[in-house]
């Protein structure tokens, strides 16, 4: 039975719905560990969007490791690991203004020292890979796409830049709900992809500079912004 999801709304609203609708099977048990998920063609005609929407969808999920594509098998549906003692609370709705902003704040205290860390040990393939992701998220904006989830693998690149695997293990462990515009359902204003990514690239050109003070400086530029832009947008949406 077809899904209706309303084609006649912006594709940015259609990834989201899809995303909620896919999420809620796999946390009610709908869809268990080790259940593939309907073909790409099998979610278009379901739910009667894009494979644009439906890929788009598919790397949200996999952002926040509820399922792992297998080349040429299908997508399925992984055993989500328990949060650590004491950190039950991070797998918590983030509906809520305030958790928005505490994970934010929990993010900038790690991504400040990572970028500084990234920039003093990057190997040049890594710098590669941290420029590459930026410039994939330039493309999803072309595409009108929101770029969730390549803003998240961005990040995931510094991250993994540290060289420290606990770095990039704690944010996969948050997960791509943790960018702030996943919460948000209308269309952003206009421009502020465009200043995202122009801080994105600051803190890109400070890495490979090797300019530690910086990449750290320019990271946090960033993602203190990014908690006063959550408000802001926030009360837009009201």
């Amino acid at each position: 039975m077809k899904t209706t999801v309303g084609a006649r709304r912006p594709r940015e609203n259609l990834t989201q719905k899809v995303t909620g609708i896919l999420r809620d099977r796999i946390e009610t048990g709908v869809l268990r560990p080790g259940d593939r998920l309907p073909t790409e063609q099998g979610l278009i005609a379901e739910f009667g969007v894009s494979r644009t929407v439906i890929r788009e969808a598919i790397s949200g999920l996999r952002a926040d490791g509820l399922v792992e594509p297998r080349h040429g098998v299908g997508v399925f549906v992984l055993d989500r690991p328990a949060p650590p003692p004491g950190l039950e609370m991070l797998r918590g709705s983030l509906d809520r203004l305030s958790s928005i902003i505490e994970i934010l704040e929990l993010r900038t205290a790690a991504e400040i020292e990572a970028a500084g860390l990234a920039a003093e040990r990057a190997s040049p393939a890594q710098q590669a890979r941290i420029r590459e992701s930026c410039a994939e998220i330039d493309r999803a904006v072309l595409r009108g796409e929101r770029a969730e989830a390549a803003d998240f693998a961005f990040h995931l690149t510094i991250m993994e830049a540290t060289n420290n695997p606990l770095f990039p293990e704690f944010l996969q462990f948050l997960g791509q709900r943790t960018i702030p515009r996943s919460q948000i359902s209308s269309t952003v204003p206009e421009g502020y992809l465009e200043r995202i990514q122009a801080e994105h690239m600051a803190i890109v050109d400070a890495i490979a500079a090797g300019d530690t003070d910086r990449a750290r400086s320019t990271m946090r530029t960033h993602l203190r912004g990014a908690l006063k832009r959550y408000e802001a947008l926030l009360r837009s949406v009201r």
